[in-house]
């Protein structure tokens, strides 16, 4: 049974029985289309959710063989599919794979067009950025750092795109000689990393979120990064907020949003090993209004399972337990821009969703747990437990979230205030 305060559930979409994983939409001609990159194989999903109590599965769109593609961006008619190698543990790793980006005509909604692809020369990409335009904001490797860097691509020549600008944390750039002080290196091996990491403690995740000539970084145990990128080809370090030690997991900044309006950063850590053997994940609060001294101004309570629920702590339930995405407008007409809610997946806590009118004291304000998957379609997590995994809200106020061994199920939010 479902357990949910302030959420009803609206409808659900199998995907064809592929797993749910990033989500990206548009609108054209007054219908919403849903693109669902998959987990544990190459490709994603397309659906109609005009009718959200209806969705439409419309097709399934294959990636290349070996590849992950779990990451899609939508915007002016363009989709951003990232590729990296498939890691051992996620699906179907493979010696043949492609790295980097692919870039997609998507002005037929229900028929992506590929155009064009870039290669990093390494291990490609993971998470990314595209709001429209010329360039694409990419977390990616490169030959010769350790990890990933903030990189900006032209895609003005989609058939050509080409690396612009770039910017590593110090220590980064190996083949330049730079190595960590002992304490930066201690953050990569201290504090029960997660096994398998695809990428050092010390590197970008989340795609950096650009606000007007601002990136907003999640450098895992490095922090929360603000960049000027002004100049795209030149980015410049503002300023850099840790958060390990004491918190989070290897991944300890996964996400930072910003509300540019109120001068606040949202930033959240990623929880990675199961059953909470890691550093307390937590998500947070951000006061930028001196962008050189950026302060943590408040965290976000911690979900408890509620009352008839059948594990007395989430941590004791299996699987993950913790943050991982945040709904994120990325400035597009067909999603709901952000105000005094933050809509936030919380693996086997389902969807939570909090209060941040007062950022010194946010409260949850609703959740939704969905039942436990009944079958497999991937090796994890350990014990066959929910783990909601990405959040999009579109501009009706339907959320939409995905599930590691399940599809799409669409809820709406009704705050009690």
């Amino acid at each position: 049974m479902a357990f949910a305060r302030n959420v009803d559930f609206v409808g659900y979409d199998d995907l064809a029985g592929h797993s749910g994983f990033k989500l990206a939409m548009q609108e054209v001609n007054g219908r919403f289309y849903l693109y669902v990159a998959a987990l544990w194989e190459p490709g994603l999903s397309i659906v109609d959710v005009t009718e959200p109590h209806h969705p439409r599965y419309v097709r399934w769109l294959d990636g290349p063989a070996g590849t992950w593609t779990l990451q899609v961006q939508v915007a002016d008619g363009r989709m951003i599919m990232n590729m990296e190698p498939i890691p051992p543990g996620w699906g179907s790793p493979s010696p043949d794979f492609e790295e980097g980006i692919s870039v997609w005509d998507v002005n037929d909604p229900e028929d992506p067009r590929l155009l064009g692809k870039w290669s990093s020369g390494a291990t490609g990409t993971h998470r990314n950025y595209y709001a429209g335009g010329q360039y694409v904001h990419v977390a990616t490797t490169l030959p010769g750092y350790a990890g990933h860097l903030y990189a900006v691509v032209d895609i003005s020549d989609p058939a050509v795109p080409k690396l612009v600008g770039r910017w590593w944390w110090p220590g980064q750039a190996t083949e330049q000689g730079e190595q960590y002080s002992a304490a930066e290196a201690a953050k990569i091996t201290s504090g029960r990393p997660a096994a398998g990491m695809h990428t050092p403690s010390i590197a970008l995740h989340g795609g950096p979120y650009i606000d007007g000539d601002r990136a907003y970084c999640a450098w895992m145990r490095a922090g929360f990064v603000l960049l000027d990128v002004s100049v795209p080809t030149e980015p410049q370090l503002i300023s850099a907020l840790p958060a390990y030690p004491p918190l989070g997991s290897s991944i300890a900044v996964h996400t930072a949003v910003p509300l540019p309006d109120r001068k606040l950063v949202v930033i959240n850590s990623e929880a990675l090993n199961e059953r909470c053997q890691e550093p307390v994940n937590f998500a947070g609060i951000v006061d930028v209004s001196n962008e050189s001294d950026p302060v943590l101004v408040s965290l976000f309570p911690t979900p408890t399972p509620p009352e008839g629920y059948g594990a007395r702590s989430f941590c004791s339930k299996g699987g993950r337990f913790g943050p991982h995405n945040q709904h994120q407008p990325q400035h597009q007409d067909c999603l709901q821009p952000i105000g005094d809610y933050i809509y936030l997946t919380y693996f086997n806590a389902g969807l939570q969703i909090f209060d941040i009118s007062d950022p010194y004291t946010p409260r949850i304000a609703g959740y939704y747990i969905p039942d436990d998957p009944t079958s497999r379609r991937g090796p994890l997590p350990t014990d066959l437990v929910t783990q909601s995994e990405d959040v999009l809200v579109d501009r009706r106020g339907f959320a939409y979230i995905s599930d590691k061994n399940a599809g799409v199920t669409i809820l709406r939010f009704r705050p009690d205030r």
